[in-house]
């Protein structure tokens, strides 16, 4: 079965067990929110740091599918399929 695999930066991963790449079985097109609930599930503290309790991406982690940012399609419910490339960035703000 093809998997779509999302790319962490080094400061989510040790939120993941230390791993760069999570990836999600794709039995056929899911959207980012679908995604997400997959790769977070054994990871809930991740899953926490992406979307706040409504289930809305939080406002300092970017997410881009094939370089396209969500938020400029459609959000969550962007559709991503096997191959194309699931990137999560987090602004990291200091002072």
């Amino acid at each position: 079965m093809p998997e779509i695999s999302v790319l962490l930066p080094s400061i989510l991963q040790p939120l993941a067990g230390g791993r760069p790449v999570l990836t999600a079985p794709a039995a056929g097109p899911l959207t980012v929110a679908s995604l997400l609930d997959a790769v977070t599930g054994g990871y809930p503290v991740l899953g926490r740091r992406l979307r706040d309790e409504t289930g809305a991406l939080r406002r300092f982690v970017n997410i881009y599918v094939d370089g396209d940012e969500v938020r400029r399609l459609h959000g969550l419910d962007t559709e991503v399929a096997p191959g194309q490339e699931v990137l999560i960035i987090q602004s990291v703000a200091g002072g």
